[in-house]
């Protein structure tokens, strides 16, 4: 378990581990990208990382970073692709701990069984996040640089207010030929290629707490209410009630939601401390 400080738009280039990795900053948020896939990650998630999962990292403002490592015969029981969890209260305050405690003659004791925990309710939180909505980013993944060239800008600011005839100018090619490369590479259109980004970078916001108004604007949108609706008909929610519906809290669960417990099973679970180990 280890802790780390990247400074605004600093990146960890890409890079994978042999263990697994639960990514959380507590403050900041992390932009992970991954096969073909982009999160953007705010304080109240984290991501799963299996082993051998290439990856890389941009913070976006001071982001502080606290990850877990966890050996591969551990990590087999959970899933094998990376997920975006929600953050339990519970989970959240076991990480801190574990960070916390101290190398002394009952250290090593307790801090085995505070990740034991954390491993019982990261169990729990990627079942529920693997039954969840999607909220990764289909990245292209051919080589057509006008397209990547495209994604980029939209990726960097989800409210450009290029269509498909402004960018056709501007990369060199024609409005039927990028309209046929974004079928081809993402499975839809330019437009709802672009409503998914501008979803996604929503929902990064709404869970830090930004006003619905100052979204819609910054996203491009000429009014609340055009916002709302296309967000929507995406997520099946407004807005309003995402955030309430999300809030800092994952919903309350009972013991016959529980997983067996893996605490039994765990013997002294592997803990890396290098990030680009």
């Amino acid at each position: 378990m280890s802790a780390f400080t990247f400074v605004n738009g600093e990146t960890v280039q890409e890079h994978m581990h042999a263990r697994a990795q639960l990514i959380y900053a507590v403050s900041g948020v992390m932009e992970l990208t991954a096969e073909n896939r982009q999160w953007r990650v705010p304080p109240q998630r984290a991501i799963w990382m299996p082993p051998k999962v290439s990856h890389r990292m941009q913070a976006h403002g001071a982001v502080e970073l606290r990850t877990i490592y966890i050996s591969p015969d551990l990590a087999a029981r959970f899933s094998n692709r990376p997920l975006m969890i929600a953050v339990s209260p519970l989970l959240r305050e076991l990480i801190l701990r574990g960070i916390e405690i101290r190398e002394s003659l009952n250290g090593p004791r307790l801090k085995t069984q505070v990740l034991s925990l954390a491993l019982d309710e990261l169990e729990l939180l990627l079942c529920e996040s693997a039954r969840a909505p999607e909220r990764s980013l289909p990245l292209p993944s051919g080589n057509d640089r006008r397209i990547w060239r495209i994604c980029d800008a939209i990726l960097a600011e989800p409210g450009h207010p290029f269509g498909l005839d402004e960018w056709a100018h501007e990369v060199g090619a024609s409005k039927r030929t990028l309209a046929r490369r974004f079928q081809s590479e993402f499975g839809m259109s330019f437009v709802n290629w672009r409503q998914q980004v501008r979803v996604v970078a929503a929902l990064s916001r709404l869970d830090q707490g930004d006003p619905v108004t100052v979204i819609a604007s910054d996203l491009g949108y000429e009014t609340p209410a055009a916002f709302s609706l296309m967000f929507r008909r995406l997520t099946g929610l407004t807005p309003s009630r995402y955030s309430n519906a999300t809030g800092p809290h994952v919903g309350v669960r009972t013991e016959v939601d529980r997983p067996p417990s893996l605490s039994s099973r765990i013997a002294r679970p592997e803990f890396g401390v290098n990030i680009h180990a």
